[in-house]
């Protein structure tokens, strides 16, 4: 099955087609709103082009981060994801999720800001000074990323970074009370409506980082989830355990997906895996 494989696009960008490719980006981002489309505060939402590959990964927490280099992300489906930056896991992803979710309520480009109080508590973390630290360093993470999106809905390459600048500190290296980020215009190619999912912030904010985290994003993003491979799932979660390790822990991850009442059931038969969606 088509759908089963990673899929990978060979074709290169030229990159004496820049500039065409910025004009059409800046024609694009004129015609359309300022503003992110519109969700609940019950919800989050995430581009499926993210939510489809593992730009956010669920090695294990324990193992060092890697630097990667213009690294192609593995991608289920169409499209080709190009990254430069430090390795991105599951709480990266659940900062970026809160953070866009407070965009959603800006002009993009302009700034964001929270108390870091109020940001740690909705990611569900607890109150305490490490989770300070854990959310600065996240952020400057994200800031210090390019980003290449490709994919035939796009109808051309996008380059962006998830964060354009974050401030915690003054110039006296004083902490704000106040936190600021700022969100690139360009970030709304990737936040179109058709090709966005929502998903449940409680119970997306309720599973551990891991492998059921990762899943639940994925499936989110298909009404009627198709049958994949145990394969494909392992190079989707960016893991590096042994496919036979893996297997294992996937079956305690689907489990965990049917506790929170995301799945209804599942079955993994002849390495093909299969979900049935209970919302």
């Amino acid at each position: 099955m088509q759908h089963n494989r990673l899929q990978r696009n060979t074709n290169c960008i030229d990159d004496r087609g820049g500039v065409d490719s910025f004009e059409r980006i800046l024609e694009s981002l004129a015609a359309r709103p300022k503003y992110l489309p519109e969700w609940p505060d019950t919800q989050r939402a995430m581009p499926n082009e993210i939510l489809r590959s593992a730009l956010f990964n669920c090695r294990n927490r324990n193992q060092a981060r890697l630097f990667m280099k213009d690294a192609e992300i593995a991608v289920i489906g169409d499209g080709q994801v190009i990254y430069r930056g430090e390795e991105l896991r599951q709480d990266d992803e659940l900062v970026w999720l809160h953070l866009m979710h407070l965009a959603k309520k800006t002009h993009l480009g302009d700034c964001i800001d929270f108390t870091p109080y109020s940001f740690i508590k909705m990611l569900g973390w607890p109150i305490k000074g490490q989770s300070y630290d854990r959310l600065r360093v996240c952020l400057s993470r994200m800031q210090a990323t390019a980003i290449r999106f490709q994919s035939k809905r796009l109808d051309t390459f996008i380059s962006v970074s998830l964060i354009l600048k974050f401030r915690s500190r003054n110039d006296n290296n004083e902490n704000l009370s106040r936190w600021e980020v700022w969100v690139g215009e360009e970030m709304r190619l990737l936040f179109d409506e058709e090709f966005l999912t929502r998903v449940n912030w409680e119970t997306r904010r309720a599973l551990p980082d891991g492998i059921a985290s990762k899943l639940f994003g994925y499936w989110s993003s298909h009404r009627k989830p198709f049958p994949v491979k145990a394969e494909t799932l392992i190079k989707l979660c960016g893991s590096e355990m042994e496919l036979r390790h893996f297997r294992i822990e996937l079956r305690k991850a689907l489990d965990v997906l049917v506790k929170v009442s995301f799945l209804e059931s599942w079955e993994v038969k002849d390495d093909l895996v299969t979900v049935a969606r209970r919302h």
